[in-house]
């Protein structure tokens, strides 16, 4: 499946919705990773663009947010 990023490199609401369970926990663990990496790096010297922290982390909430609305859908049926 292609996702589509908009110009901050942020998957956006709608490509979110539209993965699978599967799709959405692996692509949980690339950005908690990737997350965890720029902040070690940002530690240890500031990096070109802190905002990218902020983002990071607000789509990894996103993300799991719609993991707990997928897994809530399949109980309920």
């Amino acid at each position: 499946m292609t996702v589509i990023f908009d110009l901050t490199g942020i998957m956006k609401a709608k490509d979110i919705k539209d993965l699978t369970l599967d799709e959405l926990r692996e692509k949980l663990g690339e950005m908690s990773a990737d997350y965890s990496k720029t902040k070690i790096n940002h530690a240890i010297s500031p990096v070109e663009n802190p905002m990218l922290i902020r983002s990071n982390r607000r789509m990894i909430a996103r993300i799991q947010t719609e993991i707990r609305n997928k897994e809530a859908k399949a109980v309920n049926k």
